[in-house]
């Protein structure tokens, strides 16, 4: 569990970053070579390398050299770990709002006076 955590953490760690979260997009569409990486970006290749090497340790990105290209590709799997934890934030969440509806529903039921239906309102232009 602690790792999976760690996981996570280094997962949402690399996306925080808008240049990473570019290059993923990039990757998206095939696989890259650095340099094509770089292309849109006004810095360094050494900088570069820095967030490829992020995404790498978050498991996002692999890269394989061959001769002196490096060629990257994203690694989708490593998603399945942060799309489980929202699909668990997200039921909770839900959890919370249901109760939160039937509470206000008990309570609009409590103010209501006993046999008589709550008064409608009109929609502002309605006759």
């Amino acid at each position: 569990m602690a790792n999976q955590l760690s996981r996570l953490d280094q997962v949402f760690a690399a996306l925080a970053d808008p240049t990473r979260r570019a290059i993923v997009m990039r990757l998206c569409a095939g696989e890259a070579s650095v340099g094509e990486l770089a292309d849109p970006f006004d810095m360094a290749l050494p900088s570069l390398m820095k967030h490829i090497h992020v995404l790498e340790t978050s498991g996002l990105v692999k890269s394989e050299k061959s001769g002196r290209v490096r060629t990257c590709r994203l690694s989708p799997d490593a998603l399945l770990g942060a799309e489980d934890w929202f699909q668990q934030q997200r039921a909770i969440w839900e959890a919370r709002l249901d109760r939160f509806e039937a509470y206000v529903m008990k309570l609009k039921k409590e103010r209501e006076p006993a046999g008589k239906p709550s008064p409608t309102r009109k929609r502002k232009g309605a006759k």
